[in-house]
């Protein structure tokens, strides 16, 4: 149980990011992102903070192979993998957006 204080955070700007995390119970580990930014002040689910995530827990918990939830409004369950030098996500998605780049 947390409530982030998001006018705090919109105060210390964009570009900071701070990340809880703790122990599941019936996942390996739950964790939330927060960007200091007023647009999009949580995250939903954050793959690329899994990345740092994932190494950190599999050394914790002795395991590669890891179920993490986050517990964000939306919510969203990763199983990961640690894979010496990479980090293995997947999970259920939606298509949010279609679109063309054009270098």
């Amino acid at each position: 149980q947390m409530s982030p204080n998001f006018a705090t955070l919109a105060k210390i700007g964009s570009g900071l990011t701070v990340i809880v995390t703790a122990p599941g119970h019936e996942v390996d580990f739950v964790s939330r992102f927060f960007e200091g930014s007023i647009i999009v002040p949580e995250d939903p689910v954050t793959g690329s903070a899994h990345c740092t995530l994932i190494p950190y827990w599999s050394e914790r918990l002795g395991k590669n192979k890891l179920n993490a939830y986050q517990i964000s409004k939306r919510k969203g369950e990763l199983w990961c993998e640690n894979k010496e030098d990479r980090v293995l996500i997947s999970g259920k998605a939606i298509t949010y957006l279609k679109g063309e780049i054009n270098i």
